[in-house]
């Protein structure tokens, strides 16, 4: 004799139901709306540190061409003369560049860096990104970083 077995149901041939989809659904929504939030501030942060550390490089950089050629780049040279031997014969011979492997990049949000010849505190010359707007001023993740002008 066979020993009797339980009987099988049709719900575990089945699948889930449309139920237990949508009740999944709402739970990984909800962890989402936790989670997702942290995740962008976090994002944010790193672009504000990856903007400080590229400034600090630039800074670097300028100081080091400052070396070779005696002076910092003008506001018409401006940061190109990284990795743009100059076309004055006389500043050309001294240029020693490029001082950047790969030009000059782009701030964390796809904007230029500014870069005057003006003095700001202790440095010779003003280099700040706009921050995450790409625009004067502003709070937080949008504020401007780096070395910036005295207002």
């Amino acid at each position: 004799m066979r020993p009797s077995s339980a009987p099988s149901s049709r719900r575990a041939a089945g699948g889930f139901t449309l139920l237990e989809m949508i009740v999944v659904l709402v739970i990984i929504g909800l962890i989402m709306g936790l989670v997702g939030p942290r995740l962008f501030r976090q994002a944010d942060r790193a672009k504000v540190q990856t903007a400080e550390t590229q400034v600090r490089m630039l800074r670097g950089a300028l100081e080091t061409m400052r070396l070779d050629l005696g002076r910092f780049p003008t506001r018409d040279e401006g940061l190109q003369l990284l990795t743009n031997r100059p076309s004055d014969p006389a500043v050309a011979q001294r240029w020693q560049g490029p001082y950047l492997e790969d030009g000059v990049p782009l701030d964390p949000w796809g904007n230029p860096y500014q870069y005057a010849p003006t003095p700001t505190g202790n440095h010779a010359f003003t280099l700040y990104s706009f921050g995450g707007d790409g625009q004067p001023g502003g709070e937080g993740t949008d504020a401007d970083i780096g070395q910036l002008p005295e207002q």
